[in-house]
């Protein structure tokens, strides 16, 4: 995705969860102006392929958020945090204006953003 100078190459593996985990990787960062790495470690939700009103949600969310769900007649499945099932992801985000690139990597996987020197 990209707007003006800056430029993200994301993916997140997951099976069916992968949309989801696309749509909430960019809401994280456009609505609610994450950085890149905050985006791919904020907590996710999953809605299973059956119809109804079951979701599974990661412990990090609040328990007044899991609440509300709740409340609206939503069946929760609070899962363990960072479930591999919830999608695993990597970003590289390039600013073509300062030249500068910025990576993440989801803590949900096994990787790593590690920094290399520009060479010239």
């Amino acid at each position: 995705m990209e707007k003006d100078d800056v430029h993200i190459g994301f993916g997140i593996m997951g099976g069916s969860i992968q949309p989801l985990a696309h749509a909430q990787f960019v809401s994280n960062f456009v609505d609610y102006g994450m950085n890149l790495q905050a985006a791919l470690e904020a907590p996710r939700f999953a809605k299973n392929n059956s119809p109804g009103c079951e979701v599974s949600i990661e412990s990090r969310v609040p328990p007044a958020t899991v609440q509300k769900l709740t409340d609206l007649g939503h069946i929760v499945t609070v899962r363990r945090e960072y479930m591999e099932a919830m999608g695993r992801g990597q970003a590289i985000l390039r600013n073509s204006r300062t030249k500068t690139n910025y990576a993440a990597s989801d803590p949900r996987a096994d990787g790593a953003a590690i920094p290399e020197p520009v060479r010239q």
